[in-house]
């Protein structure tokens, strides 16, 4: 499963073509990894104790509860950086946060954003910035490794993916390493449910989702559920349906996916009205401008 031409070729076996997101829409995974492993890391690896309320507030905001959630881990560093640089706390701490130009510089040039597409580019650069920044990517993914075990899907995920599963080809859409989602698919056997994983190394969850489903089936039977808009922006990139997981609300929308919507899906009924209600509902639960703006 680490082969993107492996997805390009996937053979569609049925009618239907489902992308799945796994951290904070299958797996109650996302407030774990990022409040107990992406920010200590951060605070530790940038030197940023002094500030690490503000830090706290501001990486929680980025990757938990707002537009940008969900987004990969190094366009999401630099937002951070981003709206720390107009909080009043870090002018006034005398603390100089470090300048993301280097990192902005590759995200625009590296669709596959993943450790090891940076450590190449690190290799030929050997800038100072990339350097920290792989050193904090690279911890977080060996403490995730080292401690993270047992989370659970979501109930109702685990049913809805072996229901799902029956009707579509379902591959998993994200932006989490090949290696973590492949353990935590596996730990609780949900993997054989899938017929293929794409992490961040295989480039965008748009690329993911042209790659696997686009021209192998009908526009109207591709389906990508997400709980982010980066899921959101992947499925209208490809003319594709969504269904939002929204936060806060896991529990609810697995629900309403097995008694409602999935079935709406496959009798042709989804588009219009109904994903409008549900797209509004996703959209009020996350904000674009942070609370202490």
């Amino acid at each position: 499963m680490n082969n993107r031409q492996s997805l390009i070729n996937l053979i569609p076996e049925k009618e239907f073509f489902v992308g799945i997101d796994s951290d904070g829409c299958v797996f109650d995974t996302m407030e774990l990894k990022q409040k107990e492993f992406f920010i200590p890391n951060g605070i530790k690896y940038f030197n940023l104790f002094p500030v690490s309320r503000p830090v706290r507030e501001t990486w929680e905001f980025v990757n938990l509860y707002s537009v940008y959630r969900g987004l990969n881990r190094f366009p999401a560093l630099v937002k951070v950086f981003e709206l720390l640089g107009k909080r009043k706390e870090i002018a006034s701490s005398g603390i100089e946060l470090p300048d993301m130009q280097a990192l902005k510089d590759w995200i625009e040039s590296e669709t596959m954003l993943g450790n090891n597409t940076l450590k190449l580019h690190c290799e030929k650069q050997n800038d100072k910035l990339l350097n920290l920044v792989l050193e904090w990517s690279e911890a977080v993914n060996d403490d995730i490794s080292k401690w993270l075990k047992g989370v659970r899907p979501f109930e109702n995920a685990r049913e809805s993916i072996l229901e799902i599963s029956d009707n579509a080809d379902c591959i998993v859409v994200s932006q989490t390493p090949l290696e973590a989602l492949e353990k935590e698919w596996k730990e609780h056997e949900i993997l054989p449910y899938v017929r293929f994983i794409a992490g961040q190394e295989f480039g965008t969850k748009a690329e993911h989702l042209e790659m696997g489903a686009k021209g192998k089936y009908q526009e109207e039977r591709i389906l990508m559920i997400g709980d982010a808009p980066g899921d959101l922006y992947a499925a209208k990139k490809n003319n594709a349906l969504f269904y939002p997981v929204i936060p806060g609300k896991e529990v609810e929308s697995w629900e309403r996916l097995r008694k409602q919507a999935f079935e709406k899906f496959l009798e042709g009924s989804y588009k219009g009205e109904y994903q409008d209600m549900l797209l509004h509902e996703f959209r009020t639960a996350l904000p674009e401008k942070p609370p202490w703006s």
